[in-house]
């Protein structure tokens, strides 16, 4: 197995994560981590640059951006500072075509506005949806959805906990439909939202080393280039699948737990 990547799209990927310093809530700077070893195990070359305050962000510099999550004060102070100096930037990226994954907090900044307890905080605007409070308490727990990519259908498997209920609104598609779990907001069944290579997902764990597929998946897409896809060797995923049927068996064992409280049990 030489690790290089099939095609002519073969290159560097070249990564952004905005605000890692302070958007990195249930370790989900492994998310970084795993897409840099699994480019190293196939040859390819990872080039990471963290955008923090005040940095403005160039779509045509990187492949992917990434936003993580954080505590509610750290959002807060960030919203402002990310629209100033980024949003030009990835409304760009997006447009082009470029990989964006933003995961609870940063999912949640993608869209028109979140709110807190005693205040709205406006976000980018780039997917269409809202994000309000609603009575009723926190979505916690293991969750598992299915997504369809590439016309089949898979499996994603992760940790929710959120207050917020999101919303998509207009012609906004999810990026799956809840197995096991809440989801975006306990109701319509559906967790996350993907319009073409935008994503975004309440999915911790961190997402990426639980779902090696993805990575893999979003990875390919974004190395892809000149309309012609990025084919990426398989690697030896012995221990990813096995902590991916972990969480998988996370969600089920949380699942039958809520239920058997719902019945008093």
């Amino acid at each position: 197995m030489n690790g290089a990547v099939n095609g002519p799209a073969s290159r560097t990927l070249r990564v952004c994560a905005l605000y890692p310093s302070r958007m990195n809530i249930y370790a989900d700077r492994g998310n970084m981590i795993l897409l840099e070893r699994r480019c190293a195990a196939r040859g390819i070359e990872f080039a990471y640059t963290a955008a923090e305050h005040g940095d403005a962000v160039d779509p045509a510099a990187h492949d992917f951006f990434y936003i993580g999550g954080g505590q509610d004060r750290d959002q807060i102070e960030i919203a402002a500072d990310m629209r100033a100096t980024k949003r030009a930037g990835l409304a760009e990226a997006a447009d082009a075509g470029k990989v964006i994954l933003a995961v609870c907090g940063g999912y949640q900044l993608l869209g028109d506005f979140y709110e807190l307890a005693d205040r709205r905080v406006e976000g980018l605007g780039i997917v269409d949806l809202q994000t309000v409070r609603e009575p009723g308490p926190r979505l916690i727990g293991n969750v598992m959805i299915d997504v369809e990519v590439d016309g089949e259908r898979r499996r994603l498997a992760g940790f929710e906990n959120h207050g917020g209920r999101t919303y998509l609104k207009g012609e906004e598609r999810p990026l799956g439909k809840v197995v096991e779990g809440f989801g975006n907001n306990g109701k319509d069944g559906f967790e996350g939202v993907r319009r073409d290579n935008v994503v975004g997902t309440y999915l911790h764990g961190p997402l990426l080393p639980k779902n090696t597929w993805f990575a893999d998946h979003l990875t390919s897409l974004a190395l892809s280039a000149g309309g012609q896809r990025a084919e990426l060797e398989p690697l030896d995923d012995a221990l990813e699948l096995r902590a991916h049927e972990c969480a998988e068996r996370a969600a089920k064992r949380s699942h039958g737990l809520r239920a058997r409280l719902r019945l008093g049990r």
